[in-house]
């Protein structure tokens, strides 16, 4: 089986619009569960259904991979499957290194999904010495000093960094100079990094702000349908006090916390 840095998946060679490359992941997680109750065809509706999005966006999506089912009968789930993994480079082995082995960096590496969807947690790294050689998730933690000699090693080009904020930007600076040229970033921080590089953020807070904006939202909604119903003058939403994502009042709705993050709450 090929390893991570013999190359790089096809979707750009190909021409695949990155929007189209980010619904992948869903449509395959959906085909995988078909597949897991060993259905055979799937209708584009019923896909589109699982995935999340409309069937006229699934179909533009695979007729960039060149499938396009057939009519009547739908798709062939198992060659989906296939037909995806392989677009994604999921049909090779892709050596990871986790830098930060912390609460979530040891819940990532504990995650049992990485070896079946072609992940391999190839070493887990920390900076603190006392964490040298503790077994996390059958895996022996090594020092931040062995970085550069783990990657070569283990021709690992994925890195995940899990470090606090002010540890981060170093750790992507080493690694990328170590040839690292994919990471998945869980520091709540905005990485700078060289043309080449590709970085993911995951930052749950975040994602939670933009689910209190909806929530406020609907607050807000609710209130004004019950004045309405009523018979009062309808008004407009008055937004609360907001915070800042430092946790702070904030007084300035378009004041930015810590790392750039927008308000905790923004205003209606």
């Amino acid at each position: 089986m090929a390893t991570g840095r013999t190359h790089r998946p096809a979707t750009r060679s190909r021409g695949i619009p990155e929007a189209t490359v980010a619904r992948l992941p869903l449509y395959l997680r959906a085909l995988t569960a078909l597949s897991e109750r060993s259905v055979p065809t799937v209708s584009s509706e019923e896909l589109a259904t699982a995935a999340g999005v409309n069937s006229a966006k699934l179909r533009k999506d695979f007729s960039y991979l060149g499938s396009y089912g057939t009519r009547g009968v739908g798709y062939d789930v198992e060659y989906l499957v296939y037909q995806i993994s392989r677009e994604l480079g999921l049909t090779q082995d892709w050596p990871v290194v986790i830098v930060g082995i912390g609460n979530l960096g040891a819940a990532l590496a504990n995650y049992g999904g990485f070896a079946s969807r072609g992940f391999r947690v190839a070493a887990l790294i920390d900076a603190d010495p006392a964490m040298a050689g503790k077994p996390v998730a059958g895996i022996a933690v090594q020092h931040t000093d062995e970085l550069e000699k783990i990657i070569d090693d283990n021709g690992v080009s994925i890195g995940v960094i899990a470090t606090p904020a002010g540890a981060a930007q170093q750790v992507c600076d080493r690694l990328v100079a170590a040839g690292i040229t994919s990471i998945l970033n869980f520091a709540p921080t905005v990485l700078s990094v060289p043309d080449g590089v590709d970085v993911r953020k995951v930052d749950l807070s975040i994602e939670l702000q933009i689910l209190a904006f909806h929530e406020q939202r609907k607050a807000g909604e609710e209130s004004t349908g019950h004045e309405e119903g009523a018979g009062a003058v309808p008004q407009a939403p008055v937004a609360p006090h907001t915070r800042t994502a430092a946790g702070g009042p904030g007084a300035d709705g378009g004041r930015q916390g810590p790392d750039g993050d927008v308000p905790a709450v923004m205003p209606a």
